[in-house]
Formats: structure tokens, C-alpha cells, sequence
């Protein structure tokens, strides 16, 4: 009977976690989430999650909360997720710059955006203005390649940081067509743009969102744009494949959503559906679009297919690029 009653014990150990699991994803959410972003606080990319983190609350039932945790590529918050729970209340806001571009490039990157998290889908798509002080000669993407060619490392560019999106697409640029520009890091996105302002800089790509009300304002001039299409603020200003064909790159940057890999499927399907549904309210793409972004409806399939692509085109663009990234 002793011996009967240990194998019945046993049985049940076995058999918990596959009853706990489904249940503690039923219970999904029932405590604040976290939506952790790589960068301060008044930048594009905070300001579009803090959007999305209004609309969750009256979605999840539960206070959605915005931490920034800027710095290294976005190492800092991509860690802070991978060291958190597989529960989905810590979620991980990444941009290109550490979910393709910087990883394609950089050797030593510590995490794998595939295998080291769970995919929830792509939030948003985001465009660049290419652009110059005010008082420059250069009004188009053709005259910036001349001058900069005639001019090697006369003219000064600002970026987000080194391994930002906006440095690694001015490499980019440089590699393609052969100029010579000299680098001037700053912290974020509205660095570079005050820089600009300030003729502190000749050239640089701030995000639209933060670009466009400069460029409206004839604080500094706009000779192109990223994406396939051309801003619906700044229709006058082509895109760069519009001017250059080999420049065409596409769209510059996406915003996907992530949690630490072995997150329930029933908490990933929660949180999709409900980022997908903030996707399309009509106020919410009202807002994004004065801020020159664009909400998409998407799949967990979806941003990992789009990050094993994007990963493997800027690793063989790293090759030739030959930027060392420590």
C-alpha cells in the first residue's frame, strides 16, 4: 500500500506543470507590465510605446508602464528582459538599430533575437529624413554624394551613437557611394537634430518624427527620406531611392515587441492580439501619423521572419562595411 500510495505522489508531481502552465496563462495579465525602451525618455521611440501603454491598460485591465533604460546599443534593456521572468510582464520595445542592424554588424552582440527571445510581432514602422543645416550648399542627395566627393571629410555628421540606425545608414551611404564624412556621436535622435539647428553638424538622419517640426520650422533642410514613398508632412522631399537607385534601402526602421524566450504561447497570443488591436484604432493612427509613424498589424511569425531577413542582409553588409562596434 506504502509503495502504491508513493507512485500516486509521484503521478501527480508529473502531472502539475502541465496543469499549472495553462492556468497561470489563463490568469494573464494580473499585475502591471512592463514595456522596457532602449532610449530616453521624449524620443520617437518612447513616445510611440507610451501611446501604445495608454490603449493596453483599457485593453489588459492592468497598468502598462513605460521604463527606459537607454545605453549600449540597447544592451541595457534588451538585458533587463532576458533576465526577467518568462511571464510576459516584462516586454522588451526594440528598434532596428539592436534587433538587425547592430547584431548583422556587431560580432560580440550578447543575445540572439531569435533564440534568446520570444517573438510577439512588429509595432510600427518608421521613416528618416536625410538632411542638412540650413546655410548649406547642398539642397539634394546627388549634390551631398558631389560635394562630399570633392570635399573628402569636410563635412560633419551627427548620429544617435555609435551602432545607432543613423550612423550605421550613413556608413552605409558612404560605403555605397565612396564619400568620406566625419562622425560626431551624440545620445539620441533630438541630439542630432538641435545639433543641426545649431549648424553644430552639416549633415544628418534624424527620425521624422523628430525631424519633420524642424524642417518645417526652416531650422535645417530636408534633401531626402527613407521608405518606398514619400512623407505625407514633406511631400516635396524625395526618398533616397528616388534620387540614388542604389540607395533604395527601403523602410528605415521598425519597432518589435519581445519577451524572454519560453513565454507561454496563450500570453503571446494575449499580448499580439491586443497590440494588434491598438493597431487599428483610428485615434491611435491618427496620433502615430503626426508623428510620422506608421502602426502595424502583425504576428509573432511575422517579426521573426522579418528579423532572421533584415539580421542576415546587414550581417553581409557588415562585411563590407567594416565597422568595429565594441
Amino acid at each position: 500500500m506504502k509503495y502504491a500510495a508513493v507512485l500516486r505522489f509521484l503521478a501527480l508531481l508529473t502531472l502539475t506543470p502541465l496543469v499549472s502552465t495553462p492556468a497561470f496563462a489563463e490568469d494573464y495579465p494580473s499585475r502591471p507590465i512592463k514595456l522596457v525602451v532602449g532610449y530616453g525618455a521624449g524620443g520617437t521611440a518612447d513616445a510611440t510605446a507610451r501611446v501604445y501603454a495608454e490603449k493596453l491598460q483599457g485593453i489588459l485591465k492592468v497598468p502598462v508602464i513605460v521604463e527606459n533604460k537607454p545605453g549600449a546599443y540597447e544592451q541595457i534593456a534588451a538585458q533587463a528582459v532576458l533576465s526577467a521572468p518568462p511571464d510576459g510582464y516584462t516586454l522588451w520595445w526594440g528598434t532596428t538599430g539592436a534587433l538587425t542592424m547592430g547584431p548583422g554588424i556587431r560580432a560580440n552582440t550578447p543575445y540572439d533575437v531569435i533564440k534568446n527571445f520570444t517573438q510577439i510581432g512588429k509595432i510600427a514602422e518608421v521613416e528618416a529624413v536625410l538632411a542638412v543645416k540650413k546655410d548649406s550648399p547642398i539642397n539634394s542627395l546627388p549634390e551631398l554624394i558631389k560635394y562630399a566627393k570633392a570635399n573628402p571629410r569636410k563635412l560633419f555628421y551627427a548620429s544617435a551613437g555609435v551602432g545607432s540606425g543613423n550612423h550605421l545608414l550613413t556608413e552605409y551611404i558612404m560605403n555605397q557611394t565612396g564619400i568620406q564624412l566625419e562622425h560626431v556621436p551624440y545620445k539620441s535622435d533630438a541630439d542630432v537634430a538641435r545639433e543641426l539647428a545649431a549648424g553644430g553638424v552639416d549633415f544628418g538622419i534624424p527620425v521624422a518624427g523628430v525631424a519633420v517640426p524642424f524642417v518645417k520650422e526652416g531650422k535645417f533642410k530636408a534633401i531626402a527620406v527613407t521608405g518606398t514613398q514619400r512623407l505625407k508632412q514633406l511631400p516635396n522631399v524625395p526618398t533616397m531611392g528616388e534620387e540614388v537607385a542604389s540607395l533604395n534601402i527601403g523602410v528605415y526602421a521598425i519597432y518589435g515587441l519581445l519577451a524572454p524566450a519560453g513565454t507561454p504561447a496563450p500570453v503571446v497570443k494575449t499580448l499580439s492580439d491586443a497590440f494588434n488591436k491598438v493597431a487599428e484604432m483610428p485615434d491611435v493612427v491618427s496620433r502615430l501619423e503626426g508623428m510620422n509613424v506608421k502602426p502595424a498589424v502583425s504576428s509573432p511569425n511575422d517579426l521573426r521572419q522579418h528579423l532572421d531577413s533584415e539580421g542576415k542582409r546587414w550581417k553581409e553588409l557588415g562585411k563590407s562595411l567594416n565597422i568595429t562596434l565594441n
